[in-house]
């Protein structure tokens, strides 16, 4: 009889120790769905001169972006710029300043992390890439819907789209901020064109910056 309790505890461990490993093992939850894409995205600014913005598809990414608007006489066509992310057309948008320039903002979706690609309608422009980007994609990141914004190690940075005009607050010190896990150290932000608020991890305490600005 002892012999019999004794194997029973033993497969029941068992089968609390294979449960639990299974468990352990689940998959991370995506930020959005990776269904592979192969169709062009378009976007078209709601200006007289339609400008425009065509991104290309090549093996399930992001290949070429091609740019223009009425009266160009002929498009531009780039490399995306950045390789391996997972893009969703639900999670990429266009923001225009008429034929100025263009903001291409998304997010990857299998690690959130906020991409910026800052593009003029010429070739003499100079084109910006950035892969910190705080994207209204994700829920805890309110930006306004003419303003642009990125970090650094130590500092983050707003762009009005419409006038091309800067501001920044810095965080007082530089963090070790891992962009593919961005809400360990940055858990949220609301930025206007006014004011920016931020809560984030320093000295491994949450803590809460907020500045008014005035961009120029």
């Amino acid at each position: 009889m002892k012999f019999y309790f004794l194997i029973s505890g033993f497969v029941i461990l068992l089968t609390g120790l294979w449960h639990s490993g299974c468990k352990s093992s689940k998959a991370p939850q995506l930020f959005c769905d990776t269904v592979c894409n192969q169709d062009t995205l378009r976007f078209i600014g709601n200006f007289p001169t339609r400008p425009a913005i065509m991104i290309t598809f090549e093996n399930c990414e992001p290949k070429k972006i091609t740019r223009s608007y009425l009266g160009m006489g002929s498009t531009l066509t780039t490399d995306f710029g950045f390789s391996g992310v997972k893009v969703n057309k639900n999670y990429i948008r266009c923001l225009f300043n008429d034929t100025s320039a263009v903001y291409i903002l998304f997010n990857d979706c299998v690690t959130g992390r906020g991409f910026q690609i800052k593009m003029p309608f010429n070739k003499s422009g100079v084109i910006s890439k950035r892969a910190s980007s705080l994207n209204n994609f994700d829920p805890k990141f309110n930006i306004a819907e003419d303003m642009v914004a990125y970090i650094d190690k130590g500092n983050v940075f707003v762009e009005e789209v419409t006038t091309g005009k800067k501001a920044m607050m810095t965080f007082g010190k530089m963090l070790d901020i891992d962009y593919n896990n961005i809400h360990e150290t940055i858990d949220s932000a609301h930025i206007t064109n006014r004011r920016i608020w931020m809560k984030i991890k320093i000295d491994n305490a949450w803590k809460e910056l907020e500045k008014n600005i005035t961009p120029e």
